[in-house]
């Protein structure tokens, strides 16, 4: 398999790179990436020799189609995706959120190429705290933010593209992740960074909010299942049952740290916080019989502060920016 993998130097993106570069080394992965902010060529070092990485915008219609035509297969992780940041400035969301996977869309429609579209439980909204509901494939999208807003504006195209151009394409929706290479303005990583650097960690509001976490490395491998065995035109939504609010991931962070469990700030909560996430995966489960594989979650934690601890030269260097611009918003 000839594999592009667009945003392949972002979090979840490089964490599927170094994956199938060592489970499927039969395979051939291009990486674009246009290596913003949120986007690391330092991720990609240790599988560097075994892949190709071209510093590009997921919009650039022509760079698009040039990759695509020398592909067999699309993993599509290319997205803006901080809350915060689509809040204080959306614009950047549109273009690479819809703009770029409309470009990637037309691209796998000419050259007639698997699709598959990463996307996220947060186009479905919020649930309430108390009711044990979870989003399912069918629940009504009723995104919050224009970050939500605009991967369901994404999933929508592929949908439409699927039915009317005969486009061969998948859709996951996962819920939050954990775990290496993830950018320090992040929940889980923030916290973990604050402490190895002096400062006190930073919680919105009450911390009653609740979300359902999956190590990275388990959402990858139900990526690749999908791309390699999903129906054409399915939505599959990945989570692993991983339901905790924000307050007892930071006391259960800050114990594994050493530090008292309340030995953080309330800061201001995020406009237009969604209360809670939470996924069914029966389809993945039924279907491709996945499951994951890292069900504990606070070793699963443990792993990745350790991850930090060792990698202090790729996050040390953030570390101060992202800290003035939640500064500047009082958070």
């Amino acid at each position: 398999m000839r594999l592009l993998v667009t945003g392949g130097a972002g979090f979840i993106g490089a964490n599927f790179v170094h994956a199938v570069v060592r489970e499927h080394p039969e395979a051939t992965v291009t990486v674009l990436d246009a290596l913003t902010y949120a986007g690391s060529a330092e991720a990609l070092d240790p599988v560097a020799d075994d892949i190709t990485l071209v510093r590009g915008d997921v919009s650039d219609t022509e760079l698009v189609n040039a990759l695509v035509s020398e592909s067999d297969a699309v993993a599509h992780f290319a997205a803006e995706t901080h809350v915060d940041n689509a809040l204080a400035d959306p614009e950047p969301f549109l273009r690479a959120n819809v703009i770029g996977t409309f470009a990637v869309l037309e691209a796998v429609r000419r050259h007639g190429v698997r699709l598959h579209h990463v996307s996220t439980d947060e186009v479905y909204g919020d649930l309430p705290l108390d009711d044990g509901s979870r989003f399912t494939e069918a629940t009504p999208y009723n995104p919050s933010s224009p970050y939500s807003a605009t991967k369901a504006a994404a999933d929508m195209l592929v949908r439409a593209w699927v039915r009317s151009y005969g486009v061969r394409a998948t859709i996951s929706n996962c819920s939050n992740n954990y775990g290496p290479y993830q950018h320090v303005e992040k929940f889980i990583p923030r916290q973990i960074t604050n402490v190895l650097s002096g400062r006190r960690p930073k919680l919105y509001g009450t911390g009653a909010n609740v979300r359902d976490w999956i190590h990275v490395d388990d959402h990858n491998r139900a990526v690749w299942l999908i791309l390699e065995r999903g129906t054409i035109g399915r939505t599959y939504l990945i989570g692993a049952n991983g339901e905790r609010d924000n307050l007892s991931v930071m006391r259960t962070l800050l114990r594994l740290m050493g530090r008292d469990p309340d030995d953080f700030d309330h800061v201001t909560d995020r406009v237009g916080h969604d209360l809670r996430y939470a996924i069914d995966p029966s389809l993945l489960h039924d279907e491709l019989h996945w499951a994951p594989k890292h069900t504990d979650f606070e070793s699963g934690l443990e792993e990745t502060i350790d991850w930090y601890r060792s990698n202090e030269s790729w996050w040390r260097p953030l570390k101060d920016g992202v800290e003035a611009n939640y500064a500047e918003r009082g958070q």
